[in-house]
């Protein structure tokens, strides 16, 4: 007894030097320039979908097989991403993987075929998968010992991926007024090239030795053979809800960015509209992780996710109905509800299933709501070949709604 406490006494944090301070920063902006690079990269595909319809003749189904390619790459990889790194080093990883985005994009802009268009979406895609769990652990161990800035400096890793987001789509469309679509993404080819080189000289990534003590590898040891192996249906009808919701969430919110160019260039947007569309988006988006976190902690989980997405299925429906200025004036709304509502979702996975078991529940979770956010697009798309695509984003906001009941369930299981 009296060693079990003596070992969760926490020791006196030191007080960090100039050197390291400097060194924590070094690392929150490196890392924070590889998530604003990766998520502008990623989310700039919908601004180029509707110009690639037009370009290659290409149905709703394909050009949500497109995206879907991209996202199911990016995602797929990331587990193998952190094992390479254990061998190569983050840094080469993460460098690496940011170049190879680079030059997707600059055959991209080159290919003549959609096949070879497709491909180089795939290599962008595992180009992406490297920037999630490497660049968030760089920040997470740069302020391994200093927990009080910790969580501020991952804010800030994530917000960084916001701006991005916002910029890169609105810079592009913007561009796509006087460059064609192939220039405009062989530049953003170049600039990812630019950014992993200065990411080669600026990662400073000391051999990071990740050291406990011994009785707990122990038992995170024996929790990873325990848990190996085990599915969702595992867990309590709570946890299972909770998963299921997740995948209608993430479904709805790609299917939903994946169609509205497409919806917006019916009513007469060019592409720079579309750009700056999107970037109120993700402005509304941003603002949605903040807002949600506290109503979350004000009015509670269900009540939060019942008014998110009655939101947006509300606001889905009025985009199709009100004309072009008017539906732009509604989409920090709708980016506040759709980004909002994941970050409640992803909090209440540690309180539905035991210490022990949240890093393989974390892993169900997020390959439920990837995979999820993968396949909308094609069904979406299938959906609005065979009618059109306003009855298909009609059924988008008919399916968010099936979040509510499962929203309930999950609240019945939540600890008072």
């Amino acid at each position: 007894m009296n060693t079990k406490t003596s070992n969760t006494i926490e020791q006196p944090v030191p007080e960090l030097s100039n050197t390291e301070r400097k060194q924590q920063r070094q690392s929150l902006i490196t890392a924070s320039t590889a998530h604003a690079i990766h998520d502008g990269m990623t989310d700039l595909i919908y601004v180029l979908l509707p110009i690639w319809q037009n370009q290659f003749g290409i149905s709703y189904a394909i050009a949500g097989l497109m995206r879907g390619v991209y996202a199911g790459c990016m995602a797929g990889f990331q587990i193998q991403a952190s094992k390479l790194s254990e061998k190569y080093g983050r840094k080469t990883l993460l460098v690496g993987g940011t170049a190879l985005a680079g030059i997707a994009y600059l055959i991209a802009g080159q290919t003549t075929t959609l096949i070879g268009l497709i491909v180089a979406l795939a290599w962008a895609g595992i180009g992406a998968s490297t920037q999630h769990p490497l660049a968030s652990s760089l920040v997470a161990d740069a302020y391994e010992n200093d927990k009080s800035r910790s969580k501020s400096a991952l804010a800030t890793y994530n917000f960084a991926g916001d701006i991005g987001k916002m910029a890169l789509p609105a810079a592009v469309g913007v561009a796509l007024t006087w460059w064609s679509w192939r220039q405009s993404v062989g530049f953003v080819g170049i600039f990812g090239l630019a950014v992993a080189i200065w990411l080669s000289w600026a990662i400073h990534e000391k051999n990071h030795a990740r050291t406990t003590a011994g009785t707990t590898s122990q038992t995170k040891t024996e929790a990873e053979n325990a848990t190996a192996g085990r599915s969702s249906l595992s867990y309590s009808i709570g946890f299972r809800a909770l998963l299921a919701t997740g995948v209608v969430d993430s479904a709805t919110r790609m299917g939903f960015l994946t169609f509205l160019p497409f919806v917006l260039k019916d009513k007469g947007a060019n592409t720079a509209t579309i750009g700056l569309a999107l970037s109120l988006l993700f402005v509304g988006g941003a603002a949605g992780k903040l807002v949600c976190g506290y109503l979350g902690r004000r009015i509670g989980m269900l009540k939060t996710v019942w008014l998110t997405e009655i939101l947006t299925a509300i606001v889905i429906l009025c985009i199709l109905l009100l004309p072009l200025n008017i539906a732009l004036m509604t989409l920090p709304v709708i980016g506040l509800a759709l980004n909002g509502t994941s970050s409640v979702l992803y909090g209440s996975v540690p309180e539905l299933v035991p210490a022990y078991d949240r890093s393989h529940a974390f892993a169900l979770f997020y390959t439920g709501t990837i995979g999820g956010s993968a396949l909308s697009p094609i069904f979406f798309g299938w959906l609005g070949d065979h009618t059109n695509i306003v009855l298909a984003m009609q059924c988008v906001a008919a399916f968010v709604c099936l979040t509510l009941p499962l929203a309930w369930i999950v609240n019945r299981e939540l600890p008072e």
